[in-house]
């Protein structure tokens, strides 16, 4: 399957969480079997040429992709935690949604100083939690420089925001609109 055939399995829904926000929901995805395994497939194909220690997911859908392609990676998962989510002491990152505010938070002692992580989500809009994540990680010691998405929505600028943060971001698949 190819790229044309992963958007194929993207359902948009309109006015989600809000009027105007084409909401780009990949659970249609997730649940086509030859769409998921080429979706971890096509990230991995993106991550070959990258030094990767460990794979860091944003809760939830990054979890989902971040966690296969560690194991496809043979590298260790780090999970980006909603707030109050974790049993152990915690570090933690406030930051501004397009339509809201959250926190993630990370358990550090599961980063080892200069770990190469990888952060991973399922969309990249203004990058925002991304930007978040990867300054968790940094915060906690890893080296981040890389993210992959399955969806951007390029005309949020997602893409700069991490660049100018030091991060190089790709994305299976673009979307237009918000």
């Amino acid at each position: 399957m190819g790229r044309d055939g992963l958007k194929d399995l993207i359902r948009t829904v309109p006015d989600f969480p809000s009027p105007g926000i084409q909401f780009r929901d990949i659970t249609t995805l997730l649940a086509d079997a030859e769409g998921l395994a080429a979706s971890v497939d096509m990230l991995a194909e993106l991550a070959s040429d990258l030094r990767v220690d460990k794979v860091a997911g944003v809760e939830a859908r990054g979890f989902i992709f971040g966690t296969a392609l560690a194991i496809r990676l043979g590298k260790g998962f780090v999970p980006l935690r909603k707030a109050n989510k974790l049993p152990v002491e915690c570090i933690g990152e406030d930051y501004a949604l397009e339509y809201g505010e959250a926190r993630l938070e990370l358990d550090p002692s599961i980063i080892t100083a200069d770990e190469n992580v990888l952060l991973v989500d399922d969309l990249l809009a203004t990058g925002g939690t991304a930007l978040a994540g990867a300054r968790l990680l940094r915060r906690a010691g890893a080296m981040v420089s890389h993210a992959l998405f399955v969806i951007e929505l390029p005309e949020l600028g997602g893409a700069q925001a991490l660049a100018d943060a030091g991060l190089e971001a790709k994305a299976l698949l673009q979307f237009g609109g918000r």
